[in-house]
């Protein structure tokens, strides 16, 4: 049944996406994949909202009425000639049409996504939260398409709501991600923050164009974070700044300092890359990143996210960073950077997480919450660890992480200030440990952890999978490091 133009009931966002996914898998028939399809929906929806729209910023000789009446093989012509020309515009318009192509190959089936889905709608008249959920709906499905390795930008939304409620943003305060997938800890931030402006139109305007800021590699998928935060009503600020910007955050200092950083940065360990010498010889060539603000020269991508947020954070700003386990116990490189992290910082929080929470199977990774210290400011003295790993399982399909999972350690994070945390047997997963014991300790390892399982709350099989598990990681580790020297590869 075609959905009626000039709707006025209200349309739950689970529906669309329903929608929105049916003519995924009748476009999957033409050669199309979850992210060509999820690419080719960001064009046309903004197409036709800024048609919506008096005073649209897509030029109308490029815009939705100049191709969407014409018959099948012309429209094609047309679409993909619009997408050509609006790559070439600044600003958002250039961002989200930056080497914009028409994927979808048969004719036919574009004019049916054109006139039965994106045209019967007008999307103009939906909320934000409809539009920006649904988006963000299909976007989530995308990840679970493993093949396509969209995963690999998604994080959890449960988990994402969690740390930004910890984070605790304010009005007026700028929060950044500098590598920021499809925008997801940004939209959790902008819905934290939009509840607490209530009627004041100037902070509404402040908050949609001078408080996200983002920054995303891949082309592609910085369109999509774009996208989805234009759907929430996020915009470029009045001197044209966008809230996304399509760069290498590793590759310079940052431009300007962020009261707020949220990030779940790509994994992976060293780069190199095959070259050929003017002898003609094959060698490696060290990808590691050099600069003036880095303490340690690496080329491990989290290291150098670790060390380039706390360059963005402002004297006093907070941070919660996802991080793979090593991150917390490897010598060389990253055991400088955490000395430096303990003395520079109030490394004061820890969530351990389990496996089956990312879309990547079998990463075992962590959130690293700390303050960057102002001048002369004392750290608080302790790091509290949250260990939501032993005696747990999750999985994406059977199995997610949901916020249920996640409130005691946010109502114990958040408590009654940090100041007056404390131990207590209720709570066996919760445990404090001083910081100058671990800043004195040798590699300043922050890989805490406890035998969770003496507690009553657990099983005898509990204690034996735990210890399992412990002994899986202790052999992970030793593997790693006898690889690592076997290929003559040191992070220092």
């Amino acid at each position: 049944m075609k959905v009626q133009s000039h709707i006025k009931e209200a349309i739950d966002s689970s529906v669309l996406v329903r929608r929105l996914w049916h003519y995924c898998n009748v476009l999957r028939d033409d050669g199309l994949s979850y992210p060509d399809y999820v690419e080719q929906l960001t064009y046309l929806l903004f197409l036709k909202m800024s048609d919506e729209r008096y005073g649209g910023p897509v030029p109308a000789k490029f815009g939705w009425k100049s191709f969407a009446d014409l018959p099948s093989d012309e429209l094609a012509d047309a679409y993909s000639h619009a997408l050509a020309q609006l790559g070439t515009y600044d600003g958002m318009l250039g961002l989200i049409f930056s080497n914009a192509k028409n994927k979808i190959r048969d004719p036919a089936k574009l004019k049916l996504l054109v006139t039965d889905l994106i045209g019967q709608l007008e999307w103009s008249s939906l909320s934000s939260d409809v539009k920006g959920d649904a988006y963000e709906g299909l976007l989530e499905k995308n990840a679970r398409d493993t093949k396509s390795g969209a995963g690999q930008y998604f994080t959890p939304r449960a988990l994402i709501e969690a740390i930004v409620e910890c984070v605790n943003p304010r009005l007026g305060e700028v929060i950044c991600d500098p590598a920021c997938g499809t925008g997801g800890f940004l939209l959790a931030a902008h819905r934290y923050l939009l509840k607490q402006v209530g009627s004041n139109s100037a902070e509404l305007t402040h908050l949609h164009t001078q408080t996200l800021r983002g920054v995303e590699l891949v082309e592609e998928v910085a369109r999509l974070s774009a996208m989805n935060l234009m759907l929430h009503g996020v915009t470029e600020d009045p001197a044209g700044n966008l809230p996304i910007r399509c760069a290498d955050s590793l590759s310079a200092p940052p431009r300007e300092q962020m009261d707020i950083v949220v990030a779940n940065p790509p994994f992976g360990v060293r780069g190199t890359v095959k070259y050929r010498t003017s002898e003609g010889l094959r060698g490696f060539g060290d990808l590691s990143i050099t600069r003036k603000d880095f303490w340690a020269t690496t080329a491990n991508k989290q290291l150098n996210f670790l060390q380039h947020i706390f360059s963005l954070l402002k004297p006093g700003g907070r941070a919660a960073v996802v991080v793979p386990d090593n991150v917390l116990f490897e010598s060389g490189a990253a055991s400088m950077i955490r000395k430096r992290l303990l003395d520079d910082c109030d490394v004061h929080t820890v969530l351990r997480l389990p496996p089956g929470v990312f879309y990547a199977q079998g990463v075992k990774s962590n959130v690293l919450f700390f303050d960057k210290l102002p001048a002369a400011k004392e750290p608080s003295g302790h790091t509290w660890v949250y260990d939501l790993r032993s005696e747990k399982r999750f999985s994406i399909k059977s199995n997610p992480l949901s916020s249920e999972d996640l409130r005691e350690f946010v109502d114990l994070y958040r408590g009654n200030g940090r100041g007056n945390r404390s131990e207590s047997s209720t709570y066996p997963r919760w445990r404090k440990f001083r910081s100058e014991d671990i800043r004195n300790s040798e590699d300043h390892r922050l890989d805490l952890s406890w035998p969770l399982s003496t507690s009553p709350k657990f099983s005898d099989t509990g204690r034996l999978e735990e210890l399992s598990r412990q002994i899986a990681d202790d052999l992970h580790r030793a593997l790693f490091h006898v690889m690592r020297a076997a290929n003559g590869t040191s992070d220092e």
